[in-house]
């Protein structure tokens, strides 16, 4: 790892502490999740890539291991995710797929709850890819949908239009209903209906916003 990517991590992590004192958070629809999290249960947290930024403050387990791909802006992420508590398993849809399959079983064989961005790192946006589905599958978690949304906030100018909440803004993080993907299920099938949950806990969380879906 370069140094530059070093201080780098360490500017975001810094940004990211301060933007969370700024916000209040408000939480729905969690306490099953919560629960499992006391438990000591294992899960699968599933979100859209745009909603990555403060995510980490939608978890309160013990242990979280996030699939990241292994692009150089993959390796900043990680970095960040590190300074969370939060491991990384490198690979993704396109770069590294069946390497980040294997680390995620690894990872949740040793006990780590999951987390996966379905339509990362580069979409198209909002479109589940089959990775998210394997994953869920080949480990037997239960997979939680999650959004969040800010009620004041700029679209940055990325692939996925990330919001970034603005400080004196309400959070607002919405959990869906848990999905279990049998194995064997059909791909299609199971990328429609996690597809279906995320964009339905997204207008849910923009409408407590009181944004609509941009």
């Amino acid at each position: 790892m370069s140094v530059r990517t070093k201080i780098l991590a360490f500017a975001a992590a810094t940004f990211l502490r301060l933007l969370r004192r700024s916000v209040r958070l408000r939480f729905h629809g969690d306490e099953t999740v919560r629960q499992w999290e006391r438990e000591e249960r294992r899960f699968l947290l599933a979100f859209w890539h745009r909603h990555l930024l403060l995510m980490r403050y939608a978890y309160r387990g013990s242990r979280m291991t996030v699939l990241i791909s292994r692009s150089r802006d993959g390796e900043l992420i990680s970095q960040v995710m590190k300074q969370f508590g939060v491991w990384s398993g490198r690979g993704s849809s396109s770069r590294g797929g069946v390497g980040g399959l294997r680390e995620m079983l690894r990872a949740a064989r040793s006990g780590s709850d999951l987390g996966i961005t379905p339509d990362g790192p580069r979409g198209p946006l909002r479109k589940v890819q089959p990775g998210v589905v394997a994953v869920a599958a080949a480990t037997g978690l239960p997979l939680v949908p999650v959004a969040q949304a800010a009620t004041r906030r700029i679209l940055l100018d990325s692939w996925d239009r990330h919001p970034l909440a603005l400080p004196g803004s309400r959070v607002e993080f919405v959990f869906g209903d848990p999905l279990t993907v049998p194995r064997g299920g059909d791909v299609e099938e199971w990328s429609h209906r996690i597809e279906e949950a995320l964009n339905a806990v997204e207008r849910r969380a923009e409408g407590l916003a009181g944004h609509v879906v941009e």
